[in-house]
């Protein structure tokens, strides 16, 4: 009998050979350093949104600055009695016990601002604080300071005068100071959050307390609670 032959066995399907290729470690420096520098980016931006939101931002530096020109600095919460207006609607309503700074920084106020000026008669402080709320830097000062201070102060202004406001402070003796108000516009009003109060006080005007009304200017002009940029706060409007 005849052997039968063999059918041999398909063949078996080969599996795809697969090289690691070894990577460049350079390569992954460079990337951990990317996305290393990434993070720090982020982070720098959160800082400083939170500062801008904050409005504070500066205040220990500003204290220094104040304190070396022989004058006093604070920062306060700004303050709105709860339950009363924010905008009260009489310029002869007593709101005194309602500030929290005097001259006030923030708080309740008239429900329309000053025109945005450099004055040499006093002007309702319940409208100045209004400007204040929008973004206004305003420098006071007492019937007994010397005419040279307030040509000074008046120099101050022309260097800069949007969102700027200047004017006499009845009882204010022979002191100056610089008031604003500031604030992150995205909470404002909402769960008692009313945003900050700044004010610097000085006895007397020198070289030290220009700087010090000049980096206090620059650090809060523009910045209030309700988030009106400095260009729409032109002198004569309001």
């Amino acid at each position: 009998m005849a052997k039968k032959s063999k059918t041999p066995p398909p063949p078996r399907p080969k599996r795809p050979q697969t090289r690691s290729t070894p990577q460049d470690p350079r390569r992954q420096r460079l990337v951990l350093y990317g996305i290393g520098v990434s993070g720090i980016v982020v982070l720098a931006a959160v800082v400083i949104a939170i500062a801008v939101a904050g409005g504070g931002g500066g205040s220990k530096d500003l204290a220094k600055t104040f304190a070396s020109a022989g004058c006093t600095f604070k920062t306060v919460d700004a303050h709105v009695p709860k339950g009363q207006p924010l905008h009260v609607s009489s310029l002869t309503v007593d709101l005194s016990k309602s500030w929290n700074t005097r001259p006030p920084s923030n708080g309740q106020h008239y429900g329309h601002w000053a025109v945005w000026d450099f004055y040499t008669e006093p002007v309702n402080p319940r409208m100045v604080v209004h400007n204040e709320e929008h973004g206004g830097v305003v420098y006071w000062w007492g019937t007994g300071v010397p005419q040279s201070t307030v040509d000074a102060l008046r120099a101050l202004y022309d260097e800069q005068p949007e969102s700027v406001l200047g004017t006499p402070f009845a009882g204010f003796d022979s002191k100056i100071a610089i008031t604003a108000w500031t604030g992150d516009p995205g909470r404002y009003g909402r769960n008692g959050y009313w945003g900050q109060g700044h004010v610097g006080i000085c006895p007397a005007w020198n070289a030290k307390v220009h700087d010090a009304f000049e980096a206090f200017r620059d650090a809060y002009r523009g910045k209030g609670p309700e988030g009106i940029p400095t260009s729409q706060n032109q002198p004569g409007s309001g």
